[in-house]
């Protein structure tokens, strides 16, 4: 009887580990695209007004996936994205939260 019991518990507690190490449990925000446009200044310099890049080095974000955006993002800012340019995007983003990222990547993926 008892080894039912642990085992139930040890099935309980995976289970639990699996859920809350899902993707659902560390979603992006919901972002706000007006409020992702009052966000971007900086972005706009390198990325244009319109999403579109003025300079080939630079990618395009107008139209490009949300998530996409919102991980790039934070990849930059966790030091997980690396490149010639992750310093300085780590230092355009170092000062926005999660629900800007958010906001940013909804804004750019609204754009067509």
């Amino acid at each position: 009887m008892t080894y039912l019991f642990n085992g139930f518990r040890t099935l309980t507690t995976a289970i639990l580990l699996i859920i809350a190490m899902s993707s659902n449990a560390y979603a992006m925000p919901k972002g706000d695209a007006s409020k992702g446009e009052l966000k971007t200044p900086s972005c706009r310099f390198c990325h244009g007004s319109n999403g579109i890049a003025s300079q080939p080095n630079y990618p395009n974000l107008a139209g490009q996936q949300q998530q996409y955006l919102y991980d790039a993002m934070l990849a930059y800012t966790n030091d997980m994205r690396l490149g010639p340019m992750a310093g300085m995007m780590k230092g355009q983003l170092q000062n926005l939260n999660a629900q800007d990222l958010a906001d940013i990547a909804a804004y750019y993926s609204a754009m067509k």
